[in-house]
């Protein structure tokens, strides 16, 4: 369940989002401290955003047990030029037939979709989530 509303993504941070950007995913450990991962991600028609992991990782455990989550979107041609997430997870994709066909999909769209690599993720437990965005900042224009 969101934490809040989603919000409204204006037009440019939405084209930057449905652009494949790499992202880190910062999630909050048993301990209460953070945990970060680098991820692929992809902008849901719905304004959520999908993620996709092997099942049984620290991050995926993380957001079973507490569904916030920061999602910095970097652009790779300069970093210094960024979308914030403030998201919670509103739904968890169990389903292993489902999930995998979303990292093939993810893979896809990173350009690392080898006959080896889609082998070996529709091979493995996964699990995706979907997350509500309840703030963004973006730095995405020069100053």
């Amino acid at each position: 369940m969101p934490l809040s509303e989603p919000v409204v993504l204006s037009d440019r941070v939405r084209a930057f989002l449905a652009e494949p950007h790499f992202a880190s995913l910062a999630t909050v450990g048993p301990s209460g401290g953070p945990s970060q991962a680098v991820i692929w991600y992809r902008l849901e028609p719905d304004g959520r955003v999908l993620i996709n992991s092997r099942d049984g990782r620290r991050w995926p455990a993380n957001l079973r047990r507490d569904p916030r989550a920061n999602v910095a979107v970097f652009w790779k041609d300069d970093p210094n030029r960024w979308v914030g997430l403030a998201a919670t997870v509103d739904e968890i994709v169990d389903d292993v037939g489902p999930a995998r066909e979303d990292i093939v999909a993810l893979a896809e769209r990173y350009g690392d979709a080898s006959p080896a690599t889609i082998a070996r993720f529709r091979s493995e437990p996964r699990v995706s989530f979907l997350l509500s965005i309840a703030r963004v900042h973006d730095h995405l224009e020069d100053d």
